[in-house]
C-alpha cells in the first residue's frame, strides 16, 4: 500500500514526484515573472507618462505599489524617473532572483 493516498503504487511514484517537483516549481517561476512583469510594467508606464486616471494604470500602480511596499524609498534620488526605476527594479529583479532560484533548486531535487 502506498505511503500517500495520492501517489501511484510501485516504481511510479518518484515519476510522479517529478511531475509534481516540475509542476511547482513552474507555477513558482510563473508566479516571480508576472510579479516582476507588473513592476516593470509600471516602471515603463509612469516613464512614458500614462494616464493615472486610467483604470488599467491605476490597476498597475496600485498592484506595484502592494508588491514593492516594502522597498519604497530606499532611493531618494532627485530625479523622479530614476527613483520609481530604482524603487520598483529592485523589488522586480529580487522576486526573479529569488523565485527562479527556488524553482532550479526544485528541479535538482
Amino acid at each position: 500500500m502506498s505511503s500517500s493516498y495520492n501517489e501511484p503504487p510501485g516504481p511510479d511514484r518518484s515519476l510522479h514526484r517529478q511531475a509534481t517537483t516540475r509542476r511547482t516549481a513552474i507555477t513558482i517561476c510563473t508566479i516571480a515573472d508576472i510579479a516582476a512583469g507588473l513592476l516593470g510594467l509600471w516602471i515603463l508606464l509612469f516613464l512614458l507618462g500614462a494616464n493615472r486616471a486610467n483604470v488599467f494604470v491605476e490597476f498597475v500602480w496600485d498592484t506595484a505599489g502592494w508588491l514593492s511596499w516594502w522597498s519604497q524609498d530606499i532611493f531618494t534620488m532627485d530625479t523622479e524617473g530614476l527613483r520609481v526605476v530604482l524603487n520598483y527594479g529592485l523589488p522586480a529583479v529580487i522576486y526573479l532572483l529569488i523565485g527562479h532560484g527556488i524553482a532550479a533548486r526544485l528541479n535538482r531535487a
